[in-house]
C-alpha cells in the first residue's frame, strides 16, 4: 500500500507543477497489476523530471485493446503513444494514419540500446516504427526434485523423458501445447523452416516444415513421451502435481506454478536431427509506438525513448516483472542476479521474432488445422502442409486485390 500511495503522491506532485501550456501526452496499454504499477511508476518519474510534459496512462483491456486501436487512432481519437505486441504492426502500417515512423527521430546510439532481434521486431519493409519495451518467448521449465540438470540436446531431453514417462500411471517426461502452431514454431526453426519467403509469399509446405513436423511424431508415437491433447488445463496440472518433469513455456505460466514446486528454466535444447541446431521460438516483443495523428509527436517520441532506457528497463524488469528488450538493463546488479530474468534473457540470444506481417493473420486458421490433423494422425505433415499453403495462398491474393 505504501508503494502505489507513493507512486499517487510522485503523480499528484509533478502534475501539480506542470505549468498550463504543457505538452500532454496519453498513453494507451494493457498492463495490470505489477505491469501496470511499474509503469505508472516510470511515467511519474518522467512527469517529474520533464515539467514541460504531462503524461498520463490509460489501461484498457487486453481483449478489446488491438480492435481500440484501429478503430480509434486513425480518426485522431485514440492517444499519442501506445504499446502493443509487434504481430499487428503491419496491418496497421498497411492500414494507414496509426503508426508513426520514427526513422526521422532514431539515432543511432538509441538503436544500439536494444537487443537486435528485438529492433527487427519494429521494422516493416525497412523503416522502424517503434522502439522495443520488453520480449516474451518459452523457455523450458522443469521441476528441480525431477531433474536434477536440463538437457542440452534432443538426445539428453529424450532419455530423460523416457525415464519419467508412465502412460499407466498419468506421469510424462514432457509436455507443452504441441498442437498449438505458436509452440511448434520452436522445433520449426529449429530444422530451418519459415512461413513466408521473398517478402510475404506464403511458403509454409517447405520441407523443414515437413522434417519439423515429423520430428515431432518421432516426440509422440515412437518415443512416446508426451501426453495427448495437451491443453494448457491439462499441462499445469501436471506440472504442478509432479506428473510432468519438463514443460515448454512463457513468462505467463510462473503464475501458476503452486508454491510447493521447486522450479528451473534452462533454455530449449538443440536438436540433433536438425544438425544441432538449437530450438528458436518465436518472440513477441511489445513496442512503444508513437500513434501517427497525435499532435505532439516529439514529446510522444521523447516519453518513449526515456520508457526504454536503462533506468526504466530496471523498473519495469525488478517491478513489472518483464524482461527488458534494453541489453545495458542486464547489467543492473539486481537484474542480473535474477535467475528467471537472466533464463528469458539466455533463451532471447536465438529466438526468432514473430512475422509482423499483415499476412500473417491468414496463417493461424490453416496452421491450426495442420497442427491438430497432424498430431491426431488425421493427415501426413507434408499432405496437411500442402493444404494450408493452398489457403493462405488464396487468402493472401485475396488480401492484395483490396
Amino acid at each position: 500500500m505504501r508503494t502505489l500511495l507513493g507512486i499517487a503522491a510522485l503523480a499528484l506532485a509533478a502534475l501539480a507543477s506542470v505549468p498550463a501550456d504543457a505538452a500532454e501526452i496519453v498513453v494507451w496499454h494493457a498492463y495490470r497489476a505489477g505491469e501496470k504499477s511499474a509503469l505508472e511508476k516510470v511515467a511519474a518519474a518522467y512527469n517529474s523530471s520533464h515539467p514541460s510534459t504531462k503524461v498520463s496512462t490509460l489501461a484498457v483491456p487486453y481483449d478489446a485493446f488491438a480492435d481500440k486501436i484501429s478503430a480509434a487512432v486513425p480518426r485522431g481519437k485514440g492517444p499519442d503513444v501506445f504499446i502493443y505486441a509487434q504481430d499487428r504492426l503491419g496491418g496497421w502500417i498497411e492500414a494507414g494514419n496509426t503508426v508513426e515512423p520514427i526513422d526521422f527521430f532514431l539515432d543511432p546510439e538509441t538503436k544500439a540500446r536494444f537487443i537486435p532481434t528485438t529492433m527487427e521486431a519494429m521494422t516493416y519493409k525497412g523503416t522502424v516504427y517503434g522502439l522495443p519495451l520488453n520480449y516474451k518467448c518459452i523457455t523450458l521449465i522443469y521441476n528441480k526434485k525431477l531433474v536434477s540438470a536440463p538437457p542440452k540436446d534432443s538426445d539428453e531431453l529424450v532419455a530423460i523423458a523416457k525415464k519419467l514417462t508412465d502412460k499407466g500411471a498419468g506421469r510424462f517426461g514432457l509436455a507443452y501445447a504441441y498442437s498449438d502452431y505458436y509452440y511448434h514454431a520452436a522445433l520449426q526453426n529449429a530444422f530451418g523452416g519459415y512461413v513466408f519467403e521473398g517478402g510475404a509469399k506464403p511458403a509454409i509446405n517447405n520441407p523443414a516444415n515437413v522434417k519439423a513436423l515429423e520430428y515431432l511424431l518421432k516426440w509422440l508415437d515412437k518415443d512416446a513421451i508426451l501426453p495427448a491433447e495437451p491443453s494448457t488445463a491439462l499441462i499445469t496440472a501436471l506440472f504442478n502435481d509432479g506428473k510432468t518433469a519438463m514443460i515448454f513455456n512463457g513468462p505467463w505460466f510462473l503464475g501458476e506454478i503452486a508454491s510447493n514446486v521447486q522450479y528451473g528454466l534452462a533454455p530449449l535444447p538443440k536438436i540433433k536431427e536438425a544438425g544441432d541446431k538449437p530450438m528458436r521460438p518465436w518472440m513477441t516483443v511489445e513496442g512503444a509506438f508513437v500513434a501517427a495523428p497525435s499532435k505532439n509527436k516529439d514529446a510522444a517520441y521523447d516519453f518513449i525513448k526515456y520508457l526504454t532506457d536503462k533506468p526504466a528497463g530496471i523498473i519495469m524488469a525488478l517491478e513489472g516483472r518483464q524482461s527488458p528488450a534494453n541489453q545495458s538493463a542486464y547489467t543492473d546488479a539486481k537484474v542480473a542476479a535474477d535467475p528467471v530474468l537472466k533464463s528469458f534473457h539466455d533463451q532471447v540470444e536465438v529466438a526468432v521474432p514473430m512475422p509482423n506481417l499483415p499476412e500473417m493473420t491468414m496463417v493461424w486458421s490453416p496452421a491450426t488445422t495442420v497442427m491438430n490433423s497432424v498430431t491426431r494422425h488425421a493427415a501426413s505433415p507434408k499432405a496437411a502442409l500442402d493444404a494450408a499453403q493452398a489457403a493462405i495462398s488464396k487468402d493472401v491474393a485475396g488480401l492484395r486485390k483490396k
